[in-house]
This record gives C-alpha cells, structure tokens and sequence, in this order.
C-alpha cells in the first residue's frame, strides 16, 4: 500500500527523519512535479486568503509541485460554476467546497472519491480527523476532509453603540431589547443593522427562522402537498415569521436605505468604518477585519444575535460546513494522484489548520493551540465560552435551486411585492 508522505511545513525535517517502510509515490512526484488545478472559496475578500495564500506556498515548497489557483470567493454564482464545471468535465484536480447537499451533484454522480476508497490505497488519509465530525453523504460515505469550522453571530461596533447610550449586547440579549436598541441607534443618526437583503440576507435568515422555533428543531424543513401547496406545520410557520420578521425590522428603517441593491461588501464596509452598529456575520470575518480595518480593530466586539421564544442569544448556528473533495479525474490520472492526496493532507494537518483556526470548530483529533489573540478575536473566545447550543445552517439542508429563490424573493416579501408564506412555498417548490 502507498503512504501518504509527511510534509506540511515541517516537511523536509520529516522527510528526513522518518524512514520509509515501503515505496513513497508522493516523493517521486516532488522530482518531477506535476500542477494541480485547484479550486477553493479563499478568494481575495476572503479573511484567511494569506493562511491559504502560505499553506500552498509551504506544499509547492515541499514537493516541487506546483498549484494552479482558481479561488473565489463564495457566493451562488461561484457554486454554479463550480457544478457547471463538472458537468461540463472541466472540474478541478481538488475541491475546497461545502460539505452539505450542495455538494449531492457531483457526489451522485460519482465525480468524487470517498475517503474510504482512497484509504485503500492511503491508509493515513485523514485519521487525523474526528469521525464523528466528517459530512455523510446519502450513500453513507465520507467525501470531504473538513477543514476549519464556523459559527455565526453578532458583529458589534462599540464605537457606535457608545456614541447612542447602548450597551453591548451579552447572552441574554432579546429581541425587545434589540429593537429599542435599534430606535435608539436609528434616531442618534446611524444604521442599526449593516446588511445587503439584495445580495446577502441569508444570516438574518437563519436567525430569524432559529427565533420563530427552538435550537433542537432548527433543521425541520417545511414541505408542499402534492399539488406544490405548503402545508401548514410548525416547520413552514416558523420559516414565515422568520420572513415577516425580517420584513418588520425593514419597515422600521434598521438596514441601509440602499439594502435591496448595495452589495454585501457595501454594507460591511458600512460596519467597519462606524456608520452600522450591528452586523452577523461569521468566524471568517475576524481576519477580514483584522486585514481591512486595522486601525478601527479595537471598536469591533463579538456579540450574540438577539433571542426571542424559546430560543436564548446564548444558541447561534455553526459547524464545519466546507472540506476537501478529491476529483474522479485526478484519482484516475497516476502522474497527478499521490500529488492531491499529499495536497489535501497538507491542507488540513494540525500545522496548517493551526494557521487558519482561532476561535472556529474544529474536527482535529488533537485540536489546536491558541495564543496572542487580537481584542476581536479574544471577545469571540469569551462569546464562545457562553453558547449554550449550536446548530448547522438550515438553509443548507435544501438544494440551492430551493435557497436562490427563497433569497431572491426576501426583497419582495419586505417590499410587499410577495407575501412571506408565497416566497416559503416558491421555494420549496424547488427543492
């Protein structure tokens, strides 16, 4: 059997010590080298796209492979053409996506490999790993190697909440409280929430549909009859006072006048330099902070989203939602194979998770250690040691054709152009 080579950024002193039981393909690679097509959600907005940016640097370094990079950021037009790039055979070597049914296109029609076929021949591949934490495809297979988690709350500018006599947000916070907060902000001048509902209105979303129902049935999904009407259960109540929700912090005036055509970047923007007081958003935010607004650091506090019914400020939704797939293609290619196994061992060993992990889940056997934490970072840490729950994202339990027009129509529903229980129904038509 093939092993998969230790390298990582210690990789030379590894190289060096270990001895080799059998024969090393990873090793024969690094002579010749190879490129690797890789796609990956670390676009250039993205927080950690210097951790990604050095990790790639410290595995070419290592194998005298090289990377082809084609990252994106995130968002529904960077997962279509990721799916239109399988359909079309044009798929990369590996894969840094999400975990979810996003991912059921190309897991179903077997353009990936299961970890449990590649630790046939690799048997280390991702033994580093909690089990327990990896995604289950409908197959009862595991695909993705994960990487670092996630969780969302509440971004607070204490600058701002200062100037208008509110007090930062704890983990008792509710949603009265939140909407005098938010009269209070709007009269003093400000925006009280920073957010894009025409490009980004999907964390409201899930927070909204989380305060309507309870942590432990965050993930009911609502249903249609047979002649595509939505039937009437607590899992399509809740997702339509989540909208109407939505809709009565709009009528209000709390998000930006411009919320149904700024872009997302628009309005975090808005955040950051001290016009918004409150933004959710997630763990991938504190590097883009830190990288963007480094001289405003010190007002930015993580917070909790305000609760209401059974649902305390102290639940919030996380998990670890993306990993590394390896492709069909790159599996069947002998020149390139051993070179995306070492690839994806590198990305995600303690040494180079390390790099990308702060306050995040993750699904390391052996965690990781933490030390010099920014003021942002250690507010998230002390927010952390409060949550009473934590859910994953119920909008990625249905397909994306299901969430684009769900979201797509949150401008309508706010507008009155739609109503809430119409846009739960169109979308769940779809999924």
């Amino acid at each position: 059997m093939k092993r998969i080579a230790a390298l990582l950024l210690a990789a030379c002193l590894c190289l060096a010590a270990c001895g080799r039981e059998e024969e090393a393909p990873a090793a024969e690679e690094a002579e010749e080298g190879v490129v690797l097509n890789v796609v990956t959600s670390y676009g250039v907005d993205d927080g950690n796209r210097r951790n990604y940016e050095a990790a790639v640097a410290g595995y070419e370094a290592a194998t005298g492979n090289r990377v082809n990079d084609n990252s994106s950021v995130s968002n529904e037009d960077w997962k279509s053409r990721v799916l239109t790039d399988f359909m079309t055979g044009s798929e990369p070597d590996v894969l840094f996506y999400f975990t979810n049914v996003d991912a059921d296109p190309f897991i179903n029609a077997g353009k990936v490999v299961s970890i449990e076929e590649i630790r046939e021949e690799y048997p280390d591949y991702a033994t580093n790993m909690k089990e327990s934490m990896m995604a289950v495809a409908s197959d009862g297979k595991h695909y993705a190697v994960p990487s670092s988690g996630y969780w969302e709350t509440l971004f607070v500018n204490r600058r701002v909440l200062s100037a208008c006599g509110v007090s930062i947000p704890g983990p008792d916070y509710d949603w009265d409280t939140f909407l005098e907060d938010c009269r209070r902000i709007k009269e003093a001048g400000y925006i009280p929430i920073a957010c894009s509902l025409y490009e980004i209105p999907h964390y409201w979303f899930e927070f909204t549909v989380m305060n309507n129902g309870s942590l432990a049935g965050h993930m009911e999904i609502p249903v249609v009859d047979d002649a595509g009407v939505l039937v009437d259960d607590p899992a399509s109540r809740k997702w339509i006072a989540a909208l109407e929700d939505i809709k009565e912090l709009y009528e209000a005036g709390y998000f930006p006048d411009d919320t149904l055509t700024a872009a997302d970047a628009e309005t975090v923007a808005m955040f950051g330099n001290g016009e918004a007081a409150f933004l959710i958003d997630g763990s991938w935010k504190l590097g883009y902070f830190t990288k963007n607004f480094a001289r405003r650091i010190e007002d930015y506090v993580v917070a909790y989203v305000p609760g209401k019914g059974q649902r305390p400020a102290s639940d919030t939704v996380g998990g670890i939602s993306m990993g590394y797939f390896i492709t069909r293609k790159v599996w069947e290619d002998p020149a390139k194979q051993a070179a995306a196994v070492e690839f994806v061992f590198h990305m995600t060993s303690e040494e180079v998770l390390g790099t990308f992990v702060t306050t995040e889940v993750t699904a390391l056997v052996n965690g990781t250690e933490t030390s010099g934490l920014s003021t942002i970072q250690q507010s998230a840490a002390d927010a952390n040691v409060h949550i009473t729950g934590l859910a994953e994202a119920v909008q990625d339990a249905i397909s994306g054709e299901a969430k684009s027009e769900l979201f797509i129509n949150i401008p309508k529903v706010v507008t009155g152009q739609m109503t809430a229980r119409e846009a739960v129904e169109a979308a769940i038509r779809r999924n």
